[in-house]
């Protein structure tokens, strides 16, 4: 896996880790809700639901927080109504990023987002001045140790997956766009616990960074990470092999 992507896998599992202070939770119970309300309840006929019901498992949370996350998304419950907007931006050394973004008040969201690349040596962008340097795929993470490399692999690409690959302590398949959901149900029938499956932007042409622009770009990153409106963070930066050490 590149350097960005080895730092991305850090974050991701600190990420889990810091569950328990909130933040990891209200984002995937905007996600549960915006499935549900864009797909229905039925996770067995709402691909997008069933993956967030699985991210939701893997962080551990409580099954009545899902259910009513669930139900406000289908309206048995009162809930917040929200807006998915794709934000994007670029930061030192021309890195491209894109921001997910999950609001109730996009004129709030906007201004604030602006701010935080404002502050960290970044400019926001308007509609496709970043989109352009990344393709969607389908991303399933498996822990190592829940599967054999023989199966896992028989598995996904039988079921159609383009690569697989290990990163830390996690396997990491990656299937075309479309291909996402027939991939997962293939690894799942396979009796494979899955850790995450998730739509993410991969960038087509990655950057090496270090020095002080790696500092920057992990300061823009993780400021828009910590923002509460936005639910996930791409840029087409990758940390040098020594950044990557520097950091560790």
């Amino acid at each position: 896996m590149s350097g960005h992507s080895k730092w991305s896998t850090i974050k991701r599992r600190k990420g889990a880790q810091d569950a328990k202070r909130g933040k990891l939770f209200t984002k995937v119970i905007k996600e549960i809700t915006i499935a549900a309300r864009s797909g229905g309840g039925d996770p067995d006929g709402n691909s997008r639901l069933r993956r967030a019901i699985d991210l939701a498992r893997s962080v551990n949370m409580p099954a009545d927080n899902v259910t009513r996350a669930i139900q406000k998304g289908t309206g048995e419950l009162e809930g917040v109504e929200y807006e998915e907007l794709l934000y994007e931006g670029v930061g030192t050394d021309g890195a491209l990023f894109l921001c997910e973004v999950v609001t109730d008040n996009r004129n709030r969201t906007i201004a604030e987002v602006r701010k935080i690349f404002d502050k960290n040596y970044g400019t926001i962008g308007t509609s496709g001045s970043a989109a352009w340097a990344f393709e969607q795929k389908g991303m399933i993470r498996i822990d190592k140790d829940a599967v054999s490399e023989e199966k896992l692999f028989e598995a996904a690409v039988g079921g159609g997956a383009e690569n697989m690959e290990l990163s830390d302590d996690q396997w990491v398949v990656t299937t075309p766009r479309n291909d996402l959901d027939s991939v997962r149900d293939a690894i799942a029938s396979a009796g494979i616990e899955i850790a995450e499956a998730s739509l993410e932007y991969i960038p087509n042409n990655p950057k090496i960074v270090e020095g002080p622009d790696a500092e920057k770009l992990i300061q823009l990153y993780e400021a828009l990470e910590e923002h509460d409106d936005i639910q996930n963070v791409f840029s087409d930066f990758e940390l040098s092999e020594q950044a990557l050490a520097e950091m560790a």
